[in-house]
């Protein structure tokens, strides 16, 4: 009965195995070819611009250094790109992961748009991995003379994309994750944030706690520069050449007039913070700011290891003096990584660790990537905090990291010896490391590390749990509520099925996926 019953098991593998690949076979759809593109390039900064005449006098001041403001307030974050959108008069040079077509998107889009109307030109360059549904919403703005939209890597499956994955897994599984949003050459927008509602505090579902910073100088310049070489890449694609029907309506640029958006924009328009951008009064830090950026070629496994974000940021985690502040949504450290913390630890450096909680996690299998690390980090002295999902992180500019009854870590960054610091795209994860393309800022100021490293003590207790190792080897997690110290022996507040979920998962081979 038992050898019956395996076979018809093995049957339906089989049949199944043989199934799919014949479905791969016959849906598969080469890509077109992509030599026959427009060539353009960033343009040098035009002192004439407004942002130029607000900006340029402070640059002269600080030759050779960039001007740089952290966005950890998600208000800002928005305000800041709708905000240079409305300033631009030359460029505007625009690169992201996710962007959604829900309020905020479309508003974003709009603002696009009205710019390419005054004469801006506009480059737009999204990784096709999300933008399942907007195929005439993007037709629609790409038709604008002064706007061309490219797809990074893009699905030939339009109407069902899963099927792709069947017959190009390989190339599909490799994205570009990437952010930003630059005015004129001369001030851009970085970070971890995509575009969407819950990466700028609008609606009421699951918000992410997330962090971005305006640059200003050199440092928008190499972005200007970066995103060239991602525009000219094998893999960028003009969306007509993926998307072939003609959109059967123009672009809607009518003001939304639901009552939500209007309150929402209301409270934006109340901001001392579009004051400060408009008239050239932000506070800024200036200081020498390192752009690194993986080559664009290594979502094709053409690219130079060395030259990749992880062969930067490894030596400076290397040369920690004192102390370490990860923070990172997806924290799967692998042998290598998990080698160099616990060696860092055990040479008497401080390392601390806020990731996601499995109740605040969006991803799952991500959690059970992270979770079979946590002994042996805790074990070598390393500290671990997990973001709790009803976290409420408040600065002092009293704007948060998080307004959210249901919140999820976003941010990636660490800061060394409170002094060095990396915000950026870049997760502590193999699909960072290894598949998808990631940027961000080094730079050293001791203002923001501090503002940010205080930010995250002070107040960890209060929004997350801290892990730790009983004396029989078990986790154990506590947390402060209440002014009350209250205490965990399982993944606190999951369910039961996200357990199940987690387990099930440490099981498979997939660390790679991660």
């Amino acid at each position: 009965m038992l050898i019956k019953t395996l076979k018809i098991i093995l049957l339906f593998i089989v049949s199944l195995i043989a199934l799919l690949s014949l479905v791969a076979i016959l849906t598969y759809k080469s890509l077109p070819d992509n030599t026959d593109r427009t060539v353009s390039h960033y343009l040098p900064v035009d002192p004439n611009t407004t942002l130029a005449q607000k900006f340029l006098p402070s640059m002269q001041q600080h030759p050779g250094l960039s001007g740089i403001y952290l966005l950890d307030d998600s208000h800002k974050a928005f305000l800041a790109r709708l905000s240079l959108a409305a300033s631009a008069q030359k460029t505007l040079d625009v690169q992201y992961y996710i962007w959604h077509d829900d309020t905020t998107g479309h508003l974003l889009m709009q603002s696009l748009y009205q710019a390419a109307e005054r004469g801006v030109r506009v480059r737009l360059l999204l990784d096709d991995n999300n933008t399942g549904g907007m195929d005439d919403l993007l037709a629609s703005v790409n038709a604008h003379p002064n706007i061309e939209i490219r797809l990074f890597n893009p699905f030939m499956q339009r109407t069902f994309r899963p099927l792709g994955y069947l017959s190009d897994f390989f190339r599909l599984n490799r994205r570009m994750h990437n952010k930003s949003f630059t005015a004129d050459g001369l001030v851009t927008v970085t970070g971890g944030r995509n575009v969407g509602d819950e990466y700028f505090g609008f609606g009421s579902g699951v918000l992410f706690a997330d962090l971005d910073m305006t640059a200003i100088g050199p440092a928008a310049k190499d972005v200007e520069q970066d995103f060239d070489r991602y525009w000219a890449s094998e893999s960028s694609y003009p969306l007509q050449s993926i998307v072939k029907h003609i959109p059967s309506d123009p672009f809607d640029t009518t003001p939304a007039k639901d009552r939500e958006t209007q309150i929402f924009l209301e409270e934006l328009g109340e901001s001392n913070f579009v004051k400060q951008l408009h008239d050239g009064s932000l506070p800024l830090i200036w200081t020498e700011v390192d752009l690194i950026s993986d080559d664009p070629a290594k979502v094709l496994q053409k690219s130079k290891e060395a030259d990749s974000v992880l062969a930067h940021i490894v030596p400076l985690m290397q040369d920690t003096k004192e102390e370490l502040l990860i923070i990172s949504p997806y924290f799967v450290p692998a042998k290598q990584g998990s080698a160099l913390f616990r060696r860092l630890a055990n040479e008497g450096k401080e390392v601390a660790v806020l990731t996601n909680s499995l109740a605040a996690t969006d991803v799952v299998p991500v959690h059970a990537g992270y979770a079979k690390y946590r002994k042996p980090l805790l074990l070598a002295g390393i500290s671990l905090y997990e973001l709790k999902p009803q976290a409420t992180v408040v600065t002092k500019n009293h704007g948060g990291i998080i307004k959210s009854s249901g919140a999820s870590l976003h941010a990636k960054t660490f800061i060394i010896d409170n002094k060095t610091l990396f915000v950026g795209s870049f997760n502590m994860d193999p699909r960072s490391a290894a598949l998808n393309t990631e940027m961000g800022f080094v730079f050293d100021s001791e203002e923001m590390a501090r503002y940010l490293a205080d930010n995250m003590k002070q107040k960890q207790m209060e929004y997350s749990y801290k892990v730790s190792k009983t004396s029989k080897g078990k986790l154990h997690w506590e947390t402060l509520e209440d002014h009350q110290i209250v205490e965990f022996d399982d993944e606190p507040h999951s369910t039961v099925w996200a357990r199940i979920g987690v387990w099930i998962c440490s099981l498979l081979p997939i660390e790679w996926l991660l």
